[in-house]
């Protein structure tokens, strides 16, 4: 009998698609370590060609007859077409680099085209399996070298400055809070989804984690992810019991955070932020963090910037603000284009005293960037590539809520941008759909479940009579089959 997925006829091509999935992600989780080793600066640069290079294999490849799943693959297509259109137009009236416009587009969509990788095939039940031990490994490879460096700082080897905290994101300005982001998510994840290992030991790989973001001094992302706590929580007013479970959640996490920030020393440092003087209107904190809405403008030449903003890599983005910088000899010769905009917004940074003090209150951010480089064209299209992923590939509260934290990251700092821990966040959502879309055909066994989600059918109930109900990619059974099995 066929199923709404055509299986595979050589599994070779869906393990080596599998394969270019997993090179594409280690060449954007590991070239610091490389670059550590003594790898050409260049080596940071692979993951921009690999990932694409594994999306279009993909898609090359890809034989999929299921129809939520194409439409799903095409209307990603057309939102990542819709951007880079914007980032021509943009260029094209700033006058940027070629070379900055697909930096640009690469920075900002390269968790997108690493998620259509994934999700585009009908990956098989070994090669999801083998996909997912590998994100774990990677997860546990940063969480490994994050506590290693803290023993060698207990030590006096490697000084006593917190954010040498890296894990795998060596000699980062801020691999600290990359570090630290990923191990939470990886904790989380952890947590939720092993369920083949005892509920004890998960729990010591979340701690674990959690005391990496500790010991790194990253107080943003706890604030991150109580954020998006809470953002959860507002999609869950339409089920009354639902918002009720996840209120009383938030209220005893924010009890217990603040109890631990008032009588924990590891917590102390998130009394940093308690300086009410430095917020409102005229606060420090609030003039650095809105400097680039001030400063960009100032730039502006025409009503036309306020559409498609200066220009891709010209404010506050990683590209404008590290990027061109640090990679100037490599990049100048490919025509690459600066802008006075962005040394303007570092002038602020650097005349206020808060600008050294944490990059909660820097004014290089991810929504501005969009904004700064791209306008509200570029905003609109941005967003909209993360309406598609929320419709189509987040039927869970977690995956819910991990897209949740990269919105909240954006307003802190460039997260956004950053390749290591938007892709292994992607990972975790395309690997998380695969298994429940692979599930709802029953071609997963129930060992293999993530969040112990379980189908509305046993196999054996399902093909009683000689009929076997349908299933959307959520695995919830079609309300069309006239059969109902308890």
């Amino acid at each position: 009998m066929k199923t709404a997925i055509d299986q595979p006829k050589r599994s070779a091509t869906y393990l080596s698609t599998s394969t270019l999935i997993l090179l594409a992600f280690g060449s954007a989780f590991f070239p610091r370590i490389l670059d550590a080793l003594g790898a050409p600066s260049v080596v940071n640069f692979v993951h921009l060609f690999v990932v694409p290079v594994a999306c279009g294999f993909a898609l090359f490849q890809t034989r999929t007859k299921d129809r939520r799943q194409i439409r799903m693959t095409q209307t990603l297509l057309t939102g990542l077409c819709i951007f880079f259109a914007v980032i021509l137009a943009s260029a094209i009236v700033n006058n940027a680099g070629i070379i900055n416009a697909f930096l640009e587009f690469l920075l900002f969509t390269e968790p997108f085209i690493l998620l259509l990788a994934i999700v585009c095939i009908p990956m098989s039940a070994a090669s999801s399996e083998r996909v997912t031990k590998w994100l774990i490994y990677f997860g546990f490879a940063n969480l490994a070298l994050g506590l290693g460096q803290y023993v060698l700082q207990v030590a006096g080897i490697i000084g006593d400055n917190p954010d040498f905290i890296k894990g795998v994101f060596l000699g980062q300005g801020a691999g600290h809070v990359v570090g630290a982001s990923v191990a939470l998510t990886f904790g989380a994840y952890y947590l939720l989804s092993a369920h083949t290992v005892p509920i004890w030991l998960r729990l010591v790989v979340f701690l674990a984690n959690f005391w990496q973001m500790l010991v790194a001094d990253a107080k943003q992302v706890i604030l991150v992810f109580l954020v998006a706590g809470v953002l959860l929580l507002f999609t869950k007013f339409k089920d009354i019991g639902e918002a009720i479970k996840y209120l009383a959640i938030a209220v005893v996490v924010g009890f217990i955070f603040y109890w631990c920030t008032q009588n924990v020393p590891a917590f102390a440092a998130f009394n940093t932020w308690a300086r009410p003087e430095i917020y409102g209107s005229d606060g420090e904190a609030t003039l650095l963090k809105t400097a680039a809405f001030r400063v960009v403008p100032s730039y502006f030449e025409s009503p036309l910037n306020w559409v498609v903003g200066l220009g891709p890599g010209h404010t506050v983005g990683r590209l404008g603000g590290w990027f061109l910088r640090e990679y100037s000899d490599l990049l100048m010769p490919l025509g690459a284009t600066v802008h006075p905009a962005s040394q303007a917004v570092w002038s602020a940074t650097a005349a206020s005293w808060l600008g050294d003090q944490s990059s909660m209150f820097s004014p290089f951010f991810g929504w501005a960037a969009i904004w700064g480089d791209l306008g509200y064209a570029g905003l609109i299209a941005y967003t909209y590539l993360w309406v598609i992923v929320w419709r189509y590939l987040c039927p869970t509260d977690f995956s819910k809520f991990l897209v949740l934290t990269v919105w909240v990251f954006g307003l802190i700092f460039t997260q956004m941008e950053e390749p290591g821990y938007m892709l292994f966040l992607v990972v975790v959502l395309g690997m998380e759909w695969q298994s429940r879309h692979a599930r709802s055909l029953n071609r997963v066994p129930d060992a293999v479940a993530v969040n112990g989600y379980q189908p509305d059918l046993p196999p054996a109930a399902a093909q009683r009579n000689g009929k076997r109900p349908t299933f959307d990619s959520y695995g919830r059974r079609s309300q069309s089959h006239p059969n109902r099995f308890r």
